[in-house]
């Protein structure tokens, strides 16, 4: 299988690193994306700062291609999924590639709905981040806001080179719940996105734009009925 990646920094190292004969190409601010060596490849991974996303844009189209995308803070036109439909190909895209954090999604998702049986319930989100992020709060904060499905501020800090810990906190007047997730090496992120390639390359049946967490939905569905 042959893979091109898209981005060289932190994550996008990772990638290079963990797919190992499988990488293809690899494109860079040294080395602009070139659409025809693009096509020489099975499927593509992208990881680039969400204001270099529209540069490239146009190149992954024309390549036609499954594209994988971990870009944040972009707003992707909102005929692009029909765009990629139409060429008979599929994209996802994801805030965060841990297979865990989909685990996480699921949880706050039962803790939210358990919370409509408490009193003077309060929640707060805060994330941390390493100095370069340059989003804030970061795209899996506000996924995790999308799946508690309720108002709630959100806080963050930017330290070091944390790889990234979210952390929603439930609370009443007799108690406290904490759900917390940590990244312990950017090869989580690296290994997720590697992972949902493989998955997009073996589902043909697939046209269109997808979240990762769709993916990850469809095989614990999978799983699940074995």
């Amino acid at each position: 299988m042959r893979i091109s990646v898209i981005g060289s920094g932190k994550t996008g190292s990772k990638v290079v690193e963990l797919l190992g004969a499988e990488c293809h190409h690899i494109f860079n601010e040294e080395k602009p994306v070139d659409s025809e060596k693009l096509k020489e490849s099975d499927a593509v991974i992208i990881f680039v700062p969400g204001n270099a996303v529209a540069s490239i844009l146009d190149d992954v189209i024309q390549a036609n291609i499954p594209a994988v995308w971990g870009s944040t803070g972009y707003d992707w036109p909102a005929d692009l999924s029909e765009k990629i439909k139409l060429n008979g190909n599929r994209w996802l895209i994801a805030s965060n590639f841990s297979l865990g954090m989909n685990i996480i999604r699921k949880a706050i998702q039962i803790i939210s709905k358990g919370a409509d049986i408490l009193n003077d319930v309060d929640f707060k989100m805060h994330e941390i981040h390493h100095l370069q992020k340059l989003d804030a709060p970061s795209g899996t904060a506000l996924s995790w806001k999308e799946w508690l499905g309720r108002d709630i501020d959100i806080t963050h800090e930017r330290v070091g080179d944390v790889k990234g810990i979210h952390e929603i906190e439930l609370s009443t007047p007799y108690e406290s719940i904490k759900l917390k997730h940590e990244a312990l090496d950017r090869a989580v992120f690296a290994s997720g996105a590697i992972w949902a390639t493989h998955q997009l390359i073996a589902r043909d049946d697939l046209f269109g734009m997808y979240q990762f967490s769709e993916i990850f939905d469809q095989i614990y569905k999978e799983l699940d009925n074995e």
